[in-house]
């Protein structure tokens, strides 16, 4: 019985989906606890992910879960021992986004043609460069994390459909909507907190 339950990916898609819903709602409110919803959702995913051979998006999960971790510590204490802020990447952390998802792209596109049996490398490593710097991004709160991780789940969308995932697929679909907003629930959030920042001093 719990062998089944454990190859029957459309449960399996769903209790993760369950909890990636609750860590990007929470992550769009700000809160910090999104983060062990998050983790949740990724142990979840790692296997699902390993049964459908998306390998790249294995390693981006590995990657989540290492930075959620940091994410957590970061936001919960920041460089001051306090809570950090959110606020915009400069333009040293643009260059740097941008030369992760080059990177990773380079780097998993190669690995995943000639050393994997994927039938989606490029596909897989788009997804995965646009991620793991949208991640970073969010993990030091920044506001472009929304930005970065929309144009991965752009592409991650008709790739999840193509290998039938229709659960996470449609967990996607959801994360671009909420990402959006979480854009613009951010920028208020950082006005707000510029503001009462003028306020006091």
């Amino acid at each position: 019985m719990i062998e089944d339950f454990f190859i029957n990916l459309t449960w399996l898609q769903a209790l993760g989906t369950t909890f990636g819903v609750v860590q990007v709602l929470l992550a769009r409110k700000n809160n910090i606890h999104n983060y062990l919803f998050g983790i949740a959702a990724i142990l979840i995913s790692l296997w699902v992910l390993y049964r459908s051979r998306l390998y790249a998006d294995i390693i981006l999960n590995l990657y989540y879960l290492v930075m959620s971790i940091y994410g957590w510590f970061y936001w919960r204490f920041g460089r001051q021992e306090e809570e950090t802020p959110i606020s915009r990447a400069s333009k040293s952390e643009h260059l740097k986004a941008l030369g992760v998802v080059l990177g990773c792209f380079t780097a998993m596109s190669y690995w995943l043609r000639f050393h994997t049996n994927s039938d989606v490398p490029f596909w897989d490593a788009g997804v995965s460069g646009f991620a793991w710097a949208g991640m970073w991004l969010m993990a030091k709160r920044k506001m472009e994390n929304w930005i970065f991780l929309n144009i991965s789940n752009t592409i991650s969308i008709p790739l999840l459909i193509y290998k039938e995932l229709y659960i996470y697929a449609g967990l996607t679909i959801f994360l671009f909507i909420v990402g959006t907003s979480g854009y613009f629930k951010w920028r208020k959030i950082m006005k707000d907190e510029g503001r009462q920042q003028a306020a006091s001093a």
